[in-house]
């Protein structure tokens, strides 16, 4: 193995390492729960710093990207380990809302958008075109993975310690592995892309942001993003209480563990697989696999069948994950690629929006078998989509 080469693997597990720590975003599911009744905060105040949180994480995608794309990763990366770590620390010194939304919501969400931004371009850099999918699913794996550890480690401390300890327990150590982390994110004397997926000299395919939102190309590559994330995100949330509702079995962590495995064993699947299929063509497939889950699911009552369809759905979600950062960088090239890929991740943070529908639904309904079949039309209309999405040809000065 060459000398360059282990160096892009350092950067790509560095990569995911930071990913896996801004995954502390997952601790909120936990950490709402356990807010103490004393504090006085409603239902509706308890989701409110994670929905702030996941709207700026996407927002911050935008200037993250840019800066990273001139200042280079390692610096913007550092920032937002930051950012990240001080949000949790303020929030720890006080117990109201407003103040955990500024702490939690505004600067980790703005850190964790800054570190996530910073993460997949250098590490995709320093690999030939052939492995660009692979590379971004290891990466985006990370925070995928992230609720596995980060849900049951934030149970376990705010049951020795309480809310306010344990956010600053977290800050402190979020804050330290992400800025240690962020010195490895470099980028490559000269990118192992020498040519873009096309043929075309680096360089000639490269659009700037502004050619990008020039680009008829760039918004339907958004709506799909819209629609399938926001599909999947609709649903993920409420699958624990899916198969409580629908099979009386209380599937508890078990089931988000899986979730998570599910999740990034899908980006790492998908990538892979889209460098050697083709990125639009498996984005087909398990876009398919994933409407003819949401349309099945809410038939289903067998405990083990619903928790496999919660594992699939996971894993189908992931793979917008890993496959629309790849397509992004195929489409407008590796020099913008940090800005670019934020502007198309704004998708992310409006489909996140679609999340609240679901317990709208079923608060009116006491079923969830409308919000599933709503995911599945969306599903459709993204697939509808992708025959019509191509590589956009740059026009000439």
């Amino acid at each position: 193995m060459s000398q360059s080469s282990n160096r892009g693997w350092i950067v790509t597990f560095a990569g995911t390492g930071i990913n896996l720590a801004l995954g502390v975003l997952y601790s909120w599911s936990v950490i709402s729960k356990k807010i103490p009744e004393e504090w006085g905060w409603s239902e509706a105040n308890r989701a409110l710093p994670y929905t702030i949180a996941c709207l700026v994480f996407a927002l911050m995608m935008v200037p993250a990207g840019k800066l990273q794309d001139r200042f280079g990763p390692r610096i913007v990366a550092s920032l937002g380990g930051v950012l990240t770590g001080l949000g949790l620390i303020l929030a720890s010194r006080f117990e109201s809302v407003v103040m955990y939304v500024l702490g939690f919501g505004l600067l980790a969400g703005s850190g964790i958008g800054f570190g996530y931004a910073s993460a997949t371009p250098p590490a995709v850099k320093w690999f030939p075109a052939q492995k660009t999918g692979m590379i971004a699913g290891l990466v985006v794996a990370g925070f995928g993975l992230a609720s596995v550890y980060i849900a049951p480690l934030a149970q376990y401390l705010i049951g020795k310690l309480g809310v306010p300890s344990t956010m600053l327990i977290l800050g402190i150590a979020f804050l330290i592995i992400v800025v240690l982390l962020s010195q490895l994110l470099v980028n490559p004397p000269q990118p192992a892309q020498a040519k873009s997926s096309s043929g075309a000299p680096l360089g000639e395919s490269d659009f700037s942001a502004k050619e990008l939102l020039a680009s008829a190309q760039f918004y339907v590559l958004w709506l799909m993003y819209v629609f399938n994330a926001g599909a999947g995100l609709m649903v993920i949330g409420k699958l624990a209480k899916v198969v409580d509702v629908q099979a009386g079995y209380k599937a508890g962590f078990i089931l988000v563990a899986l979730l998570a495995i599910g999740n990034a064993g899908g980006r790492v699947l998908a990538g892979t697989a889209s460098d050697k299929l083709g990125r639009i063509r498996v984005l087909q497939a398990f876009t398919v696999f994933q409407a003819i889950l949401m349309f099945l699911t809410p038939f289903i009552e067998n405990p083990i069948l619903l928790v496999l369809f919660s594992i699939c759905i996971g894993m189908n979600y992931g793979s917008n994950l890993a496959l629309f950062p790849s397509i992004t960088k195929d489409f407008f090239g590796l020099k913008n690629f940090g800005v670019n890929y934020g502007l198309v991740f704004t998708a992310w943070g409006i489909g996140s929006i679609l999340a609240l529908v679901a317990g709208v639904i079923y608060d009116k309904t006491k079923s969830f078998k409308l919000a599933f079949f709503i995911a599945g039309v969306l599903l459709i209309v993204t697939l509808v989509l992708s025959f019509a999405v191509k590589k956009p040809l740059k026009k000439s000065a």
